[in-house]
């Protein structure tokens, strides 16, 4: 527990001052944890051994984060994100022939879906310190309140397991715990600083981001699950890899531009 705390704080320090500077040095930023997202990702099935499919992956993760609109990429480079994915898939699906399918199908399908998930769920956090850096410590705090309303509501009244295939400890109890304490601390959010939607519009949002959040982590689990891996990396002391720390961040950011609570 020590080790975690000491590094939270220090990923607090470094990380909270980038974000309220903005700017260039956040997208680097993004772009860097995102990258080191995908990674891990990879590693864990071993198709970071591919290196052609796996530098043709980072690019196409790397295109998939540009910060611009379609309609100033088209104007910039005439060419679209969805058609961006699409080189991607073609070149993958390519080097399948040229190496006789030693590299699969399956396996092209696999760094497509995970620079698609990584990509897309990282290109709408980096949009909303866009809209305001109000909108990130918004689904900052939702994640961090979602995740501590669990544990401590799951230790106090768990019961009925959530979906002990995939995450043993994880209770119905405390996932409701988790939306009862996000939306108290986003309503005391809200009171300090104001979000532009009126109180009954943002407890309904952090309800759906909430559970939204625990969607994330458990399909983070299930990944690991599956591979077999403890944690996906270890770049943080304590906590894991980057995405332990952020598979609640990839669900929750897309679905608050989805539903327009960020435009």
């Amino acid at each position: 527990m020590k080790l975690r705390i000491i590094t939270a704080v220090i990923a607090i320090v470094l990380f909270f001052p980038i974000v309220f500077y903005g700017g260039w040095v956040f997208k680097a930023l993004v772009y860097l944890i995102a990258t080191i997202g995908l990674l891990e990702l990879l590693k864990m099935r071993m198709t970071i051994n591919y290196f052609i499919p796996f530098a043709i992956t980072i690019l196409l993760l790397w295109g998939l984060l540009i910060p611009v609109t379609e309609q100033e990429l088209m104007e910039v480079l005439s060419i679209t994100k969805a058609e961006i994915t699409l080189i991607g898939v073609l070149l993958l699906l390519s080097y399948t022939v040229l190496v006789k399918n030693k590299f699969t199908f399956e396996d092209a399908g696999f760094l497509v879906l995970s620079a698609i998930y990584i990509g897309t769920g990282f290109y709408y956090f980096m949009n909303a310190g866009d809209a305001g850096v109000v909108f990130i410590f918004y689904g900052i705090i939702v994640v961090l309140a979602t995740d501590t309303g669990a544990y401590f509501f799951g230790r106090a009244f768990g019961r009925k397991k959530l979906w002990p295939q995939i995450s043993p400890n994880k209770t119905v109890e405390g996932a409701i715990g988790g939306v009862l304490l996000a939306c108290v601390i986003a309503v005391l959010f809200h009171w300090l600083f104001p979000l532009p939607h009126s109180l009954p519009i943002i407890i309904v949002v952090t309800i759906i981001a909430s559970a939204a959040g625990q969607i994330g982590d458990l399909v983070e689990s299930a990944f690991k699950r599956h591979y077999d891996v403890k944690d996906s990396g270890k770049i943080l002391p304590g906590h894991g890899g980057i995405l332990d720390r952020f598979d609640s961040w990839l669900f929750i950011f897309p679905l608050l531009h989805f539903i327009h609570f960020i435009s």
